[in-house]
């Protein structure tokens, strides 16, 4: 077990409790036991010192006591686990460690469409505790505004109304294959959280288990799915319910049979939109031949290049396009470049047998890094 680095300050840490990205941070800092402060969006630093510094208006950012800025859930997880934490994130064993980040970018990116249905589609239903959640964090002058603009968010998430019974048929069946797994399990894969369960928290808490109408649904659906978020909030690894069970992932890069309904779930959710994400992306990189560190988008703020017409279990919907997918599930296609040959066709064919090798974008002559806290291209 490594320690963390000691701050002689507490870190700040600019979020508010509502949101996605923000969590994930949260439950990571508690979870490693670094000392922070949190501060809303509306506090006087965030317009005077933050937004010059990263460019555009977006949280999670944190600041270390030297003053460095660390902006995206995934840079502040990474730059600990360089520094060195009590609870490392990323397992040892490749395949476990692909699955993890493949499971990362479907909590994170994929299941946006699961966590704003169930936040603006029960608006009449959960009102007041969205309106008291967004004033508390930006100012009841710009609650109303910020609600609006999130709201009119749903149709490039594909959130529809032929879609939206398939959205919670998806939920119901995600926290029940869940539900299975954490009978007998603290965590995704083992003793302790890894990037998997960090992905899946940032949907899993701030909206699914938080607002009301999901949260209820998870609490008399899936008891023990609503436990691990409440153990992912808490300080330190808070599982007294698993006597004797170790610290540790599963050994030799096990993957329980547990974990297999999970993966099944996934790739029936993600494909083929993943797969006509990145065709979009091909195209679109060999049409504008885009430079080397050139934004991803003309303005800083804008996240989406464009819309792809796919299927989200054989429904039709239409999906915004983020090259930042492209930035998270490149850290699994480097771990296949670290193996030998014949530890690559292992875990490609691990992959395979659960339906996810095609999630890995390979080699496409292009690729997504961050340069000043803005999301670019590299060639």
């Amino acid at each position: 077990m490594t320690k963390t680095q000691p701050f002689s300050d507490p870190l700040i840490l600019y979020g508010v409790p509502h949101s996605l990205y923000t969590g994930v941070v949260r439950c990571y800092l508690r979870t490693q036991g670094i000392e922070y402060i949190e501060r809303p969006t509306s506090h006087p630093d965030f317009a005077q010192h933050i937004l010059p510094a990263i460019g555009r208006s977006i949280i999670p950012v944190l600041e270390l006591p030297d003053g460095t800025i660390i902006q995206d859930s995934v840079d502040i997880i990474d730059h600990f686990e360089r520094v060195g934490v009590p609870w490392p994130a990323y397992p040892e064993g490749p395949l476990q460690r692909v699955l993890a980040i493949i499971v990362q970018y479907y909590g994170s990116q994929a299941m946006l469409r699961h966590a704003m249905h169930y936040r603006w589609s029960y608006l009449d239903r959960q009102e007041a505790f969205l309106k008291d959640a967004f004033a508390a964090g930006s100012g009841p002058d710009l609650a109303e505004k910020i609600m609006s603009r999130m709201q009119s968010y749903l149709p490039q998430l594909g959130v529809t109304e032929a879609s939206i019974p398939l959205i919670e048929h998806s939920f119901e069946s995600l926290l029940d294959v869940l539900e299975q797994h954490l009978r007998l399990h603290p965590y995704l894969f083992g003793g302790r959280p890894s990037v998997a369960d960090y992905g899946l928290i940032g949907p899993m808490f701030a909206h699914l288990g938080r607002d009301p109408v999901p949260a209820d649904l998870m609490k008399r659906r899936s008891p023990r799915v609503f436990r691990w978020v409440e153990r992912m909030t808490a300080p330190g690894l808070d599982a007294p319910e698993f006597v004797n069970y170790d610290t540790h992932y599963f050994s030799d890069d096990h993957i329980p049979e547990t974990l297999t309904p999970l993966f099944a779930h996934i790739a029936a959710e993600i494909f083929p939109e993943l797969t006509d994400k990145l065709v979009f992306m091909d195209v679109y990189v060999d049409q504008h031949r885009l430079a080397d560190g050139k934004p991803v988008s003309d303005k800083p703020h804008q996240r989406y290049i464009g819309k792809v017409d796919t299927l989200f279990h054989d429904v039709p919907v239409s999906a915004g396009v983020q090259p930042y997918l492209l930035y998270i599930l490149r850290r699994a296609d480097a771990v296949l470049q670290t193996l030998d040959e014949s530890e690559r066709s292992r875990v490609i064919a691990g992959l395979q047998r659960h339906g996810l090798d095609q999630a890995l974008p390979g080699e496409r002559g292009y690729s997504v890094g961050r340069r000043g806290h803005i999301e670019v291209w590299e060639r």
